[in-house]
């Protein structure tokens, strides 16, 4: 298999990929992803990345968390050069250690557990996906399940917005096509024992949370909740997995997921089968906001070296060992602790080891077993035991010398010790050179920590600037909203008073005058409101004090009412009061007029009395009518009593 024929090729991301990756909320914003057009080699945007839909899908997200971030720098990587289950690793490292450790991602703890090695076949070294994250042999790690192989997804490739405007912190570094991968020591680096000892606790917990029965951890589950919590763990944060506040969490790209397609997506990254259960939770229950840490809880920090503390120089790359670097098709193993899986296409894609490897044999004792074997000897030397190895430092990797040996030619001994003498000399130099170098180190990390603090302080005072600004702002806008608001309202209330007055005086017929105006159209025309009030009160006092006099005249009969409104109503009715009192005093009249007649003994035909001519006004003739039986209920009285059948015929009184 030739080595282009894993190289770069034109994007085919299906629609089933699309869907998948709206749901998880990964093209929520628009100038997230950009697609390729028709492009067979990547060629990104101003500031956007390579990516692959198999890294998204695994906990992938711009801006890239700093512990990712610190792995691509040591390593000397490039984010394309990391397979899916590389990046499944390092996410499920993650959330390992906000969620269930309680710590920030730690450096020192990655180290004891993982190391980086080269993926190819015999025929062919790759590019893309050319490394692969692989766990130490002498580890008891996870059980992750990774698929046995992720068909085509270097095809799957596209553009990823690094969203950094302002600073380079969480910077993607920019894509190369033409960068080979080299190996470096740092690939294989181990803690120190000061940080073994520092972390001993943390692999403690590991070990329960795996061990422990009826409550055992699994890499399966640790996948299963940061997906179903909708957070991407490699992507820069603002707060930790331990503080996850739920639904309304502002880490959350999407709702959360059906559980049709959560299952789905479980057993697309992992090796579960359709009879294997999909775990729907953790058997152990995550930190979080409902779960808070524990009281002085220690969360130790420990990333990765970064750009801005300094370089990882080329002199940290190493000779490759084909024997020990390299991972094979035929070296595919059956561990489910391995770091990558056997990812390749039907017919071409290539595989990733399932099994960790042992570190590299270095070119120096590699060379001594091969001069043994020229040799003629059944086996090579026994190599002399060296000192315990120490822990990578990109700083010193510069000083390191080459593991070739020096040949020693055969000179007299005056010569030699003249050299042994030059030597020495060289090497106090290079001692002092080494102290100087190191206290210059040590001020150099001193002082990038002072500016780091410093860096945060700023940081932290800039932020609480902006703050106050935002709360200013917010203060001003609900200040004039208030004040639009009281203004409408006086607006209104001033309507309403000048529609009563011109109400007033459209009754009144009255035009008041204020006689010192306050030139504010509210209070003057709260003073025109009181000057028609207190006219109306003298109104009604006056007409109250009239109504009661008249009173009595007009309801001889009545009480006067206590209230005003009732006193009025009785003089509102719909009847002529004038009239019927007029009537009334007739009446009377003619009563009193009928009674003197019935004494003075006249025979009288009182069916006449009222047709007589002298009389012609119809009022008269109404009211004697309306007479009549007052007349007989006189007579009755006075004892007289009239004719039985009403005549012409004049009654006898």
């Amino acid at each position: 298999m030739a080595a282009e024929d894993l190289e770069w090729e034109r994007s085919k991301i299906s629609n089933q990929d699309l869907n998948m990756m709206k749901k998880l909320g990964l093209m929520k914003k628009e100038d997230a992803i950009r697609f390729p057009s028709e492009e067979s080699y990547p060629n990104p945007p101003m500031e956007y990345r390579v990516s692959f839909v198999d890294h998204l899908i695994r906990g992938l997200s711009a801006p890239i968390h700093d512990f990712l971030r610190g792995l691509l720098f040591v390593y000397g990587i490039q984010l394309h050069q990391l397979t899916p289950n590389s990046i499944l690793h390092i996410s499920i490292f993650i959330t390992l250690c906000e969620c269930f450790l309680g710590v920030p991602p730690n450096w020192a703890l990655w180290k004891r557990i993982f190391l980086l090695r080269r993926n190819a076949s015999r025929n062919a070294t790759y590019n893309i996906g050319g490394v692969v994250i692989c766990v130490r042999t002498d580890v008891d790690y996870f059980d992750v399940k990774f698929p046995d192989s992720v068909q085509g997804w270097r095809k799957k490739w596209l553009y990823i917005h690094e969203e950094s405007a302002n600073s380079v912190e969480h910077n993607i570094i920019p894509f190369d096509g033409n960068a080979k991968i080299q190996r470096r020591r740092s690939w294989d680096a181990e803690a120190s024992e000061e940080e073994k000892k520092a972390t001993e606790a943390l692999m403690s917990r590991i070990r329960q949370l795996q061990n422990t029965r009826g409550k055992e951890l699994s890499g399966v589950q640790i996948t299963a909740y940061f997906l179903r919590i909708r957070v991407q763990p490699l992507q820069a944060r603002k707060n930790p997995l331990w503080t996850y506040a739920g639904g309304n969490d502002a880490n959350r790209l999407s709702s959360d997921l059906s559980a049709k397609d959560l299952e789905k997506l479980i057993r697309r990254i992992s090796r579960l089968n359709k009879k294997d259960p999909v775990p729907s939770s953790c058997r152990v229950e995550p930190y979080s906001a409902t779960n808070p840490l524990p009281e002085n809880h220690p969360t130790m920090t420990s990333l990765p070296p970064l750009p801005e503390d300094g370089e990882v120089k080329e002199q940290a790359i190493v000779a490759e060992d084909n024997q020990g670097s390299s991972l094979h098709e035929s070296e595919v193993a059956g561990s489910h602790k391995s770091a990558t899986s056997h990812e390749k296409e039907v017919g071409s894609e290539a595989s990733e080891s399932t099994q960790s490897l042992p570190p590299a044999v270095s070119p120096k004792n590699k060379r001594k077993r091969d001069d043994a074997e020229a040799s003629g000897t059944s086996k090579p030397e026994e190599a002399v035991p060296s000192h315990p190895k120490s822990a990578y430092d990109p700083y010193l990797g510069t000083l390191i010398s080459s593991d070739d040996e020096e040949v020693v030619p055969t000179v007299d001994v005056a010569t030699r010790t003249k050299k042994l003498a030059e030597a020495n000399e060289r090497a106090n130099t290079l001692g002092q050179q080494l102290e100087h170098s190191e206290k210059a180190r040590k001020k150099a990390e001193l002082d990038a920590t002072e500016a780091r603090a410093e860096a945060d302080k700023a940081k932290a005072d800039a932020a609480g600037v902006e703050d106050l600004r935002k709360r200013l702002h917010t203060a001003e806008t609900s200040l004039s909203d208030h004040i639009a608001a009281q203004s409408a309202r006086e607006e209104a209330i001033l309507k309403r008073l000048r529609t009563q007055s011109r109400r007033f005086v459209a009754r009144t017929a009255q035009e008041f005058q204020l006689e010192e105006p306050a030139n504010d159209p509210l209070l003057d025309a709260l003073s025109f409101l009181e000057v028609h009030g207190s006219e109306a009160r003298e109104g009604i006092d006056q007409a109250k004090a009239g109504l009661s006099r008249l009173f009595p005249y007009f309801f001889p009969k009545k009480e006067e009412p206590a209230t005003f409104l009732n006193l009025a109503k009785n003089f509102n009715s719909s009847e002529d009061l004038g009239l019927k009192m007029r009537q009334e005093n007739m009446k009377v009249a003619v009563e009193s007029t009928v009674a003197l007649v019935a004494d003075s003994q006249q025979t009288i035909d009182w069916m006449k009395v009222g047709d007589t001519n002298q009389i012609e006004q119809s009022r008269w003739r109404s009211l004697i009518k309306v007479a009549k039986p007052n007349t007989k209920k006189i007579l009755a009285y006075l004892g007289i009593k009239p004719p039985s059948t009403p005549s012409s015929s004049r009654p006898e009184v």
